[in-house]
């Protein structure tokens, strides 16, 4: 089962940052509250953040066989995910093509191709994640099995991607030469992952996150 430890100003909050991420509604997941974070004194001093940790629940497996007729098949998934996506693009008027693969571990990736896609992705790829997880939504609605998709506009995430690894690597050198700490712009849970990935095991810098969202941002310190 995939887990996500979040945190927030409230554990309402931190709950809702992990669901975005995980893309999967609340009632298919297990829920599970760490720390229940405080104000603190004046709401300054002592002041703690709610952690919680989300786990997606796998599907329950019926006891007896579902008629055919009431079966909602990956495919039947991955068409509705299509139909529901063309139908939001033409409603933001934006005029584009969704293609379609689905990976090895059964994950379905929907490229949108076309013009005017500035409005699809957003500042930061933030109407994209938006976009995507309401495709999550719509799709696995009623689904016996969860079925993962991946929202993406001519290629935006990897070349987004591609620029925070680069990103990663010249701020570490930053921080080395300069001996003290750098602090990144906010940046989403998922484009942290990022840079932390990045420079997991680097041998002069370590990477942690500071900060309440949707403030919270990667600190990259040089090593003692």
């Amino acid at each position: 089962m995939k887990s996500l430890e979040m945190t927030g100003r409230t554990v309402d909050e931190a709950v809702e940052a992990a669901l975005r991420e995980l893309g999967v509604p609340r009632d298919r997941c297990e829920i599970e509250v760490l720390e229940e974070g405080s104000k603190g004194f004046l709401g300054l001093l002592g002041s703690r953040l709610a952690r919680v940790r989300v786990t997606v629940l796998e599907p329950e497996v019926p006891e007896t066989p579902v008629a055919p007729e009431t079966q909602v098949l990956a495919s039947d998934a991955s068409e509705r995910a299509r139909v529901f996506l063309e139908g939001l693009l033409e409603r933001m008027g934006v005029t584009a093509a969704v293609e379609s693969r689905v990976d090895e571990d059964g994950t379905v990736f929907m490229n949108v191709t076309g013009k005017g896609l500035g409005v699809v992705i957003g500042r930061r790829g933030q109407t994209l994640d938006a976009v995507q997880y309401l495709v999550n939504i719509v799709a696995n609605r009623d689904a016996p099995q969860w079925t993962r998709f991946i929202v993406d506009a001519e290629g935006y995430r990897e070349r987004r991607a591609e620029t925070l690894r680069q990103l990663a690597q010249r701020t570490a050198d930053r921080a080395k030469a300069r001996g003290r700490r750098v602090r990144l712009d906010p940046m989403t849970a998922l484009e942290r992952r990022i840079i932390h990935l990045e420079l997991q095991g680097h041998p002069d810098v370590d990477t942690r996150s500071e900060g309440e969202e949707p403030y919270r941002r990667v600190v990259i310190i040089p090593k003692s």
